[in-house]
C-alpha cells in the first residue's frame, strides 16, 4: 500500500517550540484544502486530541517500542486517503529506552526510518546563532539513514540574530525552512502531566488558527511540503480486536486517555462503543458486556465523582455480573479512596481496594511490560503486554491480588502490578499492544 508522503516534526529536546510548529502546519495545509493526516511518535497521551483538533482528522500514536512491524503498519494505513502525513516526535529525535522492545528503542528517528520520512527540526535558537548550526548538523549526521529536510528556527530574537544563525546554518549545508520571531504567547497552556487536555482549553480553534497564521507569514509552507516522501507500507496489519462487543466507556475531562489505534480497532471489528460520563452521573448503558473507565485526571474531580451516586451504583450493579476494568486513573476510581493534591481524601467506586495520594507525589514514567497472572476483558491468562505508565499518584493500600508481573523496559521489576478482584481488573498502564 502507498501512503501519502510525510514528514516528522522534531527536535533536539522538549521544550522547544515542536507542538505549537505542529498544530500551525496541521492547521494551515487543512486550510489550503490538504487532507492532513497527524501521527505522535512515542506514547503520548496528550498531543493527539490536539493534532484532531487542527487537522480534523483523528491522530494516532507510532510505537516502536511497544508495537511491532505488523502493528505499525496496521496504524500506518490510517492515512489511507490523506494527501500528506505530519508527525510529531516525543523528546529529542534520538531519545529512548536503553533496550529494544518489539522492534526498536522508541526514539522518534526510527520511526521517521520506519516510515520512509524526512525529519524537520525545531531549533530553540535563544542564546546562541551561528553554534545552532553545530546542532542542527550533529542530527544531520548521528546517523546515516536520518534524512534531515531542514530546520526550523524557533524564539529568533531579532533580524541580525536571523541573519548570523542563518549563515551558519549556510556553512553547515542545513536549509533554513522557516525562522519564527520570539513571541510569548505562542505556548500552550500546562499542568504536572505536561500539556492540559484539548477538550480544557479556553479557546482552542482560535489558539490553533493563530499558529497557523503565524508559520505562514514565516515558515516556507511550499517547501515542506515538497520535503514530504515516505515508503510503501509492504507489510499489512490488523488494529488490536475489541475486549468485549458493548462496551461502555467513561468520556470526559476525569477519563479521556486511550490510545486511538485501540478504539479504531474496536470499531473496525464492529464492535458498539457507548460512551458515558461519570462526571454528568452517567452510569454505564446497562446492556454493556464490559464498562473500561480510561486514565485521566480523577484527581481534579474527586468530590465530584465521589458524590455521582448514580455513576457509582450503575458501575457496582454492573460488576455483579460482568467485567469492568480501568487503566491508570481509571484503576484509581475504582479503588476505595483517592487523596488530592490538598490532602482531601474522596470515596471512589468501591469495587477494588486501592487507595492512592497525589498529597504524597511521586513520579511514574516509562514503557512496560506485564505478563498477567489472571485474565483481563480481552487478554487471557499468561498474555504478555506491553504500555505506558505516567502518573504522580502514590499507592498507599494495594491489597487486591496482583494482575500481574510487570517491569520496566529494562526489565526491572516495577511494584504498580495492578489488581483483580471477582470481575473488576484495574492497571497503572494504558496498554497499547498485546506482546509475542
Amino acid at each position: 500500500m502507498n501512503n501519502p508522503p510525510g514528514i516528522l516534526i522534531s527536535a533536539p529536546g522538549s521544550g522547544t517550540g515542536k507542538t505549537t510548529v505542529m498544530l500551525g502546519l496541521l492547521r494551515a495545509f487543512a486550510e489550503d484544502g490538504l487532507a492532513v493526516q497527524p501521527f505522535k511518535s512515542g506514547p503520548d497521551y496528550i498531543d493527539p486530541a490536539f493534532h484532531l483538533a487542527a487537522a480534523g482528522r483523528n491522530s494516532f500514536n507510532l510505537d516502536t517500542w511497544a508495537m511491532d512491524d505488523a502493528l505499525l503498519s496496521a496504524v500506518g494505513q490510517q492515512a489511507k486517503g490523506a494527501d500528506l502525513i505530519i508527525a510529531e516526535g516525543s523528546m529529542g529525535l534520538f531519545d529512548g529506552v536503553a533496550f529494544k522492545g518489539a522492534t526498536g528503542q522508541g526514539t522518534s528517528a526510527e520511526t521517521a526510518i520506519r516510515m520512509g520520512w524526512p525529519v524537520v527540526l525545531v531549533l530553540d535558537v535563544s542564546g546562541q546563532a551561528q553554534s545552532a548550526a553545530a546542532t542542527a548538523l550533529g542530527f544531520a549526521t548521528y546517523r546515516d539513514d536520518i534524512n534531515l529536510a531542514g530546520v526550523i528556527l524557533n524564539r529568533v530574537a531579532s533580524p541580525r540574530h536571523e541573519r548570523l544563525t542563518r549563515l551558519g546554518m549556510e556553512k553547515a549545508g542545513v536549509k533554513v525552512l522557516g525562522s519564527l520571531p520570539r513571541r510569548g504567547d505562542l505556548t500552550l497552556p500546562e499542568r504536572h502531566l505536561g500539556l492540559i487536555q484539548a477538550v480544557e482549553h479556553p479557546d482552542l480553534d482560535a489558539a490553533i488558527a493563530g499558529y497557523a497564521a503565524f508559520l505562514r507569514e514565516n515558515v516556507d509552507l511550499a517547501a515542506i511540503r515538497a520535503a514530504a516522501t515516505g515508503r510503501p507500507l509492504t507489510r499489512t496489519g490488523s488494529l488490536p480486536t475489541p475486549p468485549a462487543q458493548r462496551i461502555a466507556l467513561a468520556r470526559d475531562a476525569a477519563f479521556s486517555f486511550t490510545y486511538p489505534h485501540l478504539l479504531e480497532g474496536w470499531r473496525n471489528a464492529g464492535a458498539e462503543i457507548l460512551p458515558f460520563s461519570p462526571l454528568a452521573d452517567e452510569a454505564p448503558d446497562p446492556d454493556a458486556d464490559l464498562v473500561w473507565l480510561p486514565g485521566g485526571y480523577p484527581e481534579l474531580h474527586g468530590a465530584t465523582l465521589a458524590n455521582a451516586g448514580t455513576y457509582i451504583k450503575g458501575l457496582r450493579k454492573h460488576a455483579e455480573t460482568r467485567p469492568v476494568h480501568g487503566e491508570c486513573g481509571g484503576y484509581m476510581a475504582l479503588g476505595q479512596a483517592l487523596i488530592d493534591k490538598e490532602g482531601n481524601r474522596h470515596q471512589m467506586a468501591g469495587l477494588l481496594g486501592l487507595v492512592t495520594s497525589y498529597e504524597k507525589r511521586k513520579f511514574h514514567l516509562g514503557y512496560r511490560l506485564a505478563r498477567l497472572n489472571a485474565a483481563m476483558p480481552g487478554q487471557p491468562e499468561g498474555t504478555y503486554l506491553r504500555g505506558h505508565e505516567f502518573h504522580y499518584s502514590t499507592i498507599l493500600e494495594e491489597p487486591d491480588a496482583p494482575l500481574a508481573h510487570v517491569t520496566d523496559a529494562e526489565g526491572a521489576t516495577v511494584p504498580e502490578t495492578g489488581s483483580i478482584k471477582g470481575r473488576v481488573t484495574g492497571t497503572f498502564f494504558h496498554l497499547i499492544a498485546r506482546s509475542a
